[in-house]
């Protein structure tokens, strides 16, 4: 791997990134070992997990029961050595029983009573919300000044929450009985919308054998927290050319509805486009993609390669589209034409 300058790109990034991207490629690679251990198939569903750790954010996990949402975050958790918190989002779960309250204690020492702040789940490392569309949306949003700040503030104080920190969130997209949409502003906060299928045949047999049997592989930590963090800041010093930035922001500047740069779809089909988070993370989720395929640059391919779990969640049909049954990603296919790789004659 080479960090040398290349035409239309940023110059030389510091003498060492050079060695720490190759113990990234190093230290992926075993990570990817300790999770197949569990977890069989799903290639792209873990890559684009590995992707959210790398660069810092938070993502859905979307797809019906049964196939290992919840066991892959724990497994993510335990291969990465961080503190893991799982919380069942239910209809009467209190936004305190996510954050923490303040509690009456008395002191042994003076019997003196004060309150005292104990903390809730979400005081993780990577904290699992499952099936979070099941709480009403005023629990939901006890989340979000989390997912975006690191932090929660309870009773008008406000408390710093450990580091690294992850939100993995799961829904279950089939039933719909006693659930509760998203709001679009908590939508928003998370980096992909990642899709669960079902698996291959033979990747499905795998699964049933080894979960039939006494087999319970025990996982080896592939990496410290403090590591991981060295490799969040990796990834924000590779460098990217203006020309790729600009496609990010082009392909997301194309959804916006009444916007001079909104393709005929958008305007037909959706109500409200992608915010500018989607192109922060298409950049950052292209740079995480290009250090664990042994670039130290950005392609284009890194950025519409991540255009459909960035986006999936970030457009908001409306009637027309949902009357003509066009899905969020029949729109994104038709994005991907309408905004093509730049060539040298545009």
């Amino acid at each position: 791997m080479s960090f040398e300058p290349q035409p239309n790109r940023p110059e030389v990034t510091p003498s060492d990134d050079a060695g720490q991207a190759e113990a990234l490629q190093d230290d992926h690679r075993r990570i990817l070992a300790e999770i197949g251990k569990r977890i069989i198939g799903q290639d792209e569903v873990v890559d684009l997990v590995m992707m959210t750790l790398l660069v810092g954010g938070n993502s859905l996990l979307v797809g019906v029961p049964g196939l290992a949402k919840t066991l892959l975050v724990q497994t993510v958790a335990e291969a990465l050595d961080l503190d893991f918190s799982r919380i069942q989002f239910t209809p009467d779960l209190m936004p305190s029983d996510i954050t923490g309250t303040d509690l009456v204690q008395q002191d042994p020492d003076t019997g003196r009573r004060e309150l005292v702040f104990v903390n809730g789940p979400v005081f993780a490392n990577m904290v699992l919300a499952d099936e979070i569309n099941r709480t009403p949306p005023k629990t939901q949003a006890a989340l979000l000044e989390a997912m975006q700040e690191r932090r929660v503030t309870v009773q008008g104080k406000t408390y710093p929450l450990p580091s690294p920190f992850f939100v993995f969130a799961t829904q279950n997209p089939i039933e719909l009985e006693g659930t509760y949409p998203l709001p679009e502003a908590q939508l928003d906060r998370f980096t992909f919308e990642i899709v669960l299928d079902y698996l291959p045949e033979d990747d499905e047999l795998a699964v049933v054998q080894a979960t039939t049997s006494n087999a319970n592989p025990t996982l080896t930590p592939a990496i410290s927290a403090a590591a991981l963090l060295a490799y969040q800041r990796l990834v924000r010093r590779v460098p990217i050319a203006v020309e790729v930035s600009r496609h990010a922001l082009a392909l997301v500047r194309a959804t916006r509805p009444g916007t001079e740069q909104a393709t005929d779809f958008a305007n037909r089909w959706l109500s409200y486009g992608a915010s500018v988070r989607a192109a922060q993370f298409l950049v950052l989720g292209g740079k995480a993609r290009a250090l664990t395929r042994g670039r130290a640059h950005v392609g284009f391919e890194d950025v519409r390669a991540l255009v459909r779990p960035v986006l999936r969640h970030r457009l908001l049909r409306n009637f027309h589209a949902e009357s003509e049954r066009v899905s969020v990603d029949d729109i994104i296919d038709q994005l991907l034409e309408a905004v093509p790789v730049p060539t040298a004659d545009r």
